[in-house]
């Protein structure tokens, strides 16, 4: 009867084993009687390699290999260990709370992360560039924050205004979403010159995905996402201060400081001011190469962290004034055929959020939250003889609740949305107003299994008072094949308002007029991609090769057609096809010890319909080409940072009309970029010294007709290359770091 007994205990305890082998739950720190996610604990079954991590919001998933040990062992640097018996009533809801060790003393550890980099656990390719990445160049602002990276081009938008511009899959940046802190931003009347208006010292990260997004953020992504993160009340250095200047007199200052009012609330302010006031013309165009600039901007946020409640809330100003034009305009002057041609841009924004969210303290992994923003922007600005004067009022409101179904590996995030626009715009003497609303509500659900398989499916149904009911599935899926061999695949539909003047505003920086030949519809899109991951150990270090592919086609598009004639830029919907592909290899490698190389090449092929033809789209590059180099010398006392680029040709706008003397090429010629930093590390300082276009390219002529501004052929508008040769700046930055 014993041996019978025993025979049953061991088959049951098989039994078990078997059975016990999904094990779901988060891990989690303690501190002030609130409980916080551990990102990157390690989640390892015991007696065995079998092992995993937990991701952003602490949540892990670990198949167990069958007879083996049913504990696992939780851990991460500076906390205590836990080992958990895994039972069939807890495999799937374990939630563990670390214990910060005591035993351990202040232990400073070198070592250098990534500032490039895909999460392994994300179902979505998110790009992320953290702080360290940021710093590699000058970094004046979100503009400057792409130069290494081949995702992401940046490129001025005309030659007189300064305003810059991004592509992203070969598509102009109005196709992709910009947010901050994950709340929609920087759309309509900043879209020119929006990049300018984040400093570079306020950022903390930047996080890029490209082609469809997440439904939460609403239906705007098309070829992909941007958001910022800024730096935050309660984390990070205690005072902050960055000083830069460059060889054509350009002068920044930023200044970031933090502090902790109490354990629950605390406050930061970031203060940037810049100032351009020295006129040069180096090609002799007797057009200044550079607008002159100043610009405020003073940001000041605030943090609750309560023990189930959250909250974040914060307000932010920016006044900038833009001058431009021909060396000798002066803004007092009267604005003739007689004078100078001048340009001008005087903008005054201000931004205001509110962000609350609330734990639920007996359901693990859930939680609601509500985002609130409220813009205004006010721009008066001529150009020429041109008078563009400009106001938006927009509010952006999403209710969100997340959580889980059956176990963890069902999750859920559901809600509803409602963003006003109003728009007021004044060209010369034509008035275009609009008033849009959008009420969406949307559902998107999470499934993870273990690290292998991982799928985001969103659905999305807004009401549009202008563009009526608007339907937005989106799919993404991961698939880990092992450890070493990730594939992602991503697909859904997209949908934008075009605010024509606001986004072409480069265009009234020439001789060409506005005609719009009808009512425009709302533009819409499918976006599909794939891609593929692979990581190669090599001598005790890591190669990580990426190769991705997208698919965007339009179903509609706003074309912006100026190849039919030097005075006209005609405005229509889409009639025929329009496309983008887009393919890109990237491989990253450390060759030695803290010396990084990154290599990447990219091909795009765009083409849209424009007067009934299907051509290739004006002012993409067909390919680009990067090699990043990345050294800091042992114990972080030099840094040095190099950046190749090849930018290849692309199409140039028709002007075949222009008399012989104003006509350009068929297309432009492709042309090297190279960008070098040194940073030298002093304790609380860092010096660094740096050169923008050591081959100092320049696009010759880059303004047509510039001897005659007020004629029917000038335009500032073809810009394919740099305008302004070598760019040496130097600076410093010195921080306090926030002792706990």
């Amino acid at each position: 009867m014993k041996k019978y007994f025993l025979l049953v205990c061991i088959l049951s305890m098989q039994l078990q084993m078997i059975v016990a082998q999904n094990v779901s739950g988060g891990v989690f720190e303690k501190i002030n009687e609130d409980l916080f996610p551990l990102t990157g604990a390690n989640i390892i079954q015991l007696n065995t390699q079998n092992g995993t991590v937990s991701d952003e919001s602490g949540h892990f998933n670990i198949k167990l290999i069958p007879n083996k040990s049913q504990f696992i062992i939780v851990s991460f640097v500076s906390y205590q260990n836990d080992t958990v018996l895994i039972t069939e009533h807890n495999k799937n809801h374990l939630h563990i709370t670390l214990k910060e060790s005591n035993s351990l003393k202040e232990v400073n550890i070198n070592a250098r992360q990534g500032g490039n980099f895909i999460s392994r656990t994300d179902t979505r390719g998110i790009i992320n560039i953290n702080e360290g990445e940021l710093q590699k160049a000058a970094c004046c602002n979100l503009s400057e924050s792409f130069e290494n990276s081949a995702t992401v081009d940046v490129s001025y938008s005309d030659a007189v205004t300064g305003a810059k511009q991004i592509q992203l899959l070969g598509l102009a940046g109005i196709y992709t979403q910009f947010l901050t802190e994950n709340i929609p931003n920087y759309r309509g009347l900043a879209t020119p010159y929006g990049l300018g208006y984040v400093p570079g010292s306020w950022m903390e990260s930047i996080q890029v995905s490209k082609g469809t997004s997440s439904v939460i953020n609403g239906y705007e992504s098309m070829a992909g996402q941007i958001n910022i993160e800024y730096k935050k009340p309660d984390e990070g250095d205690k005072l902050f201060i960055n000083a830069y200047g460059n060889k054509d007199g350009k002068v920044e200052t930023n200044l970031d400081t933090r502090f902790e009012l109490s354990n629950k609330w605390s406050t930061a302010i970031l203060l940037h001011a810049e100032y351009m006031g020295s006129r040069h013309d180096f090609n002799g165009d007797k057009f200044l190469d550079m607008p002159l600039i100043s610009q405020i901007n003073v940001f000041n946020r605030w943090k609750y962290k309560g023990e189930n409640l959250r909250s974040q809330f914060g307000i932010k100003y920016l006044a900038e004034e833009r001058l431009g034009g021909q060396i000798d305009f002066q803004k007092n002057m009267d604005r003739t055929v007689d004078n100078p041609y001048g340009i001008g841009v005087k903008t005054s924004r201000l931004e205001a959020f509110a962000k609350i969210g609330y734990i639920f303290k007996n359901r693990a992994n859930s939680s609601w939250g509500f985002q609130n923003q409220f813009i205004m922007h006010d721009q008066t600005s001529f150009f020429g003889l041109n008078n563009y004067d400009a106001k938006q009022y927009s509010f952006y409101s999403n209710l969100m609740l997340q959580s889980w179904l059956i176990n963890s590996k069902h999750q859920f995030t559901s809600g509803i949305s409602y963003t006003l626009d109003n728009y007021y715009e004044e060209l010369n003497d034509s008035i275009f107003n609009r008033h849009e609303t959008v009420s969406g509500a949307f559902v998107q659900y999470n499934y993870s299994k273990n690290r292998s398989f991982n799928l985001i499916a969103g659905l999305r149904l807004d009401y549009n008072n202008l563009y009526g009911l608007l339907f937005t599935p989106r799919l993404h899926a991961k698939y880990n094949i092992n450890e070493h061999n990730i594939i992602r695949a991503s697909g859904g539909k997209g949908y934008r308002s075009a605010i024509v003047i606001a986004e072409n505003t480069s265009i009234l920086a020439s001789s060409r007029k506005f005609v719009f030949l009808e009512d425009l519809k709302i533009e819409s899109s499918w976006n599909f991609g794939f891609s593929y991951t692979k990581y190669i150990d090599i001598s005790a270090r890591e190669l990580v090769l990426t190769a991705d592919y997208f698919h965007t086609q339009f179903q509609n598009q706003v074309i912006i057609d100026r190849e039919q004639n030097a005075n006209t830029v005609y405005v229509y919907n889409l009639d025929g096809k329009s496309r983008s592909n887009s393919f890109q290899l990237e491989a990253s490698y450390e060759l030695i010890r803290n010396f990084q190389l990154s290599l990447a090449f990219r091909y795009n092929d765009v083409k849209t319909t424009i007067n009934n033809n299907f051509m290739e789209k004006p002012m993409v590059n067909k390919y680009k080409g990067l090699i990043s180099l990345s050294y800091q010398t042992p114990y972080k006392k030099w840094q040095i940072d190099l950046n190749t680029q090849i930018n290849g040709d692309q199409r140039l706008p028709n002007t075949d009309f222009s008399p012989e003397e104003y006509q350009l090429e068929k297309m432009s010629p492709a042309y090297f970029i190279m960008n070098a930093q040194i940073t030298r590390f002093l304790n609380k300082w860092e010096i660094y010294l740096g050169a923008e276009n050591l081959t100092n390219y320049r696009q010759e002529n880059p303004i047509i007709a510039s001897d005659d501004p007020f004629g029917e052929y000038f335009d500032s508008s073809i810009i394919w290359a740099p305008v302004s040769g070598i760019q040496v700046y130097a600076g410093f930055r010195f921080n306090i770091e926030h002792k706990h």
